[in-house]
């Protein structure tokens, strides 16, 4: 099941799968010199209220993205054992 990074709560993970075609090259290419991979698992580290931008944790880096973003890069959600 895919859904989009944005669909994250605070403290689950999702196994980028790709990003949407929708995104804009440049933003794709931005993203992935971040260390936003197919294949990464990232990880959501706060959710805050009125759709403010979410703090993410992909390999050893924190990021915020908005839901303009985020909302491209599609994920799999990862079950924590």
């Amino acid at each position: 099941m895919s859904s989009s990074l944005w669909s994250l709560t605070a403290g689950t993970q999702g196994q980028i799968q790709d990003f949407d075609t929708e995104l804009a090259d440049n933003y794709r290419v931005r993203l992935m010199e971040l260390g936003f991979h197919p294949g990464e698992v990232v990880t959501c580290l706060q959710t805050p209220a009125f759709g403010s931008p979410k703090v993410f944790r992909v390999a050893n880096s924190i990021f915020s993205l908005d839901d303009e973003v985020a909302s491209h890069i599609l994920i799999t959600p990862v079950v924590l054992a």
